[in-house]
C-alpha cells in the first residue's frame, strides 16, 4: 500500500476500500462447482479483483484485501469460521503475492503473466499442504480421507481457479485500471 514513491492518500484507500467491496460481492454473487465429486468447493472470482490490487499497490495491498475480504465472508456467509478465513488468506496471498511482486518491479504484461503463473503454482502446491492440515479440523474428516482427496479433487480444484481467475485477470485488468485512472483514483504508471 506505501512504497518509497508514494503515501497513503485518501485516493489509495477509498481504491483499496472499492476493491473490498467488489471482491466481497463477486464471492457472494458468483459460485461455480468445478469438481463434481466435490460440491464443496466452489470457484469465485474474488481473487482476480484482489490480485488488481496487487498489481495496483503492491502485495501488501493484496494481503489486506484478502484478509479484509475473508474476514467479512467469515462474518457473513461462510460455515467453516476463522478456519476457513486462515484457508482463504493463505491460497489467496499464494495467488497474488507472486504477480504483484513481479509487477511491481516489471511493469510489463510478460511480468504480470510470469507472475500469474507462479502464483497458479504457488497457490496450487501449498493448498496441497494446508488442507492436509486444516481441512480434517473443519470437516471433521480423517486426515486419511483428506489425503485421498489431495490429488483427484484438492490439486484440480485449485488449479483451475486459479487458471480461471488468471484469465479475468487478463481480460480485465486493463479495462478496470483505465476507468480508475479516468476517475482520477490512480496514477498512470
Amino acid at each position: 500500500m506505501k512504497d518509497s514513491n508514494s503515501t497513503f492518500s485518501a485516493k489509495t484507500i477509498a481504491t483499496i476500500g472499492m476493491l473490498c467491496a467488489l471482491a466481497y460481492v463477486a464471492m457472494a454473487l458468483i459460485h461455480v462447482k468445478l469438481i463434481p465429486a466435490a460440491p464443496f468447493l466452489t470457484y469465485d472470482p474474488k481473487d482476480a479483483i484482489i490480485a488488481i490490487g496487487g498489481f495496483l499497490y503492491g502485495p501488501v495491498a493484496a494481503v489486506v484485501i484478502s484478509v479484509i475480504v475473508a474476514f467479512l465472508e467469515m462474518i457473513t456467509v461462510s460455515e467453516t469460521g476463522i478456519i476457513g478465513m486462515l484457508m482463504q488468506v493463505i491460497a489467496t496471498a499464494a495467488f497474488v503475492i507472486p504477480p504483484s511482486l513481479l509487477y511491481k518491479k516489471h511493469r510489463t504484461q510478460k511480468a504480470a503473466a510470469m507472475g500469474l503463473l507462479l502464483g497458479t503454482v504457488s497457490m496450487t502446491l501449498l493448498m496441497i499442504l494446508w488442507n492436509y492440515i486444516l481441512t480434517p479440523i473443519y470437516m471433521g474428516a480423517s486426515r486419511g480421507d483428506v489425503a485421498a482427496m489431495l490429488v483427484p479433487i484438492i490439486l484440480p480444484f485449485n488449479l483451475l481457479k486459479a487458471i480461471l481467475n488468471s484469465l479475468i485477470i487478463l481480460l480485465i485488468y486493463k479495462p478496470i485500471v483505465n476507468g480508475l485512472r479516468k476517475a482520477g483514483l490512480v496514477q498512470v504508471r
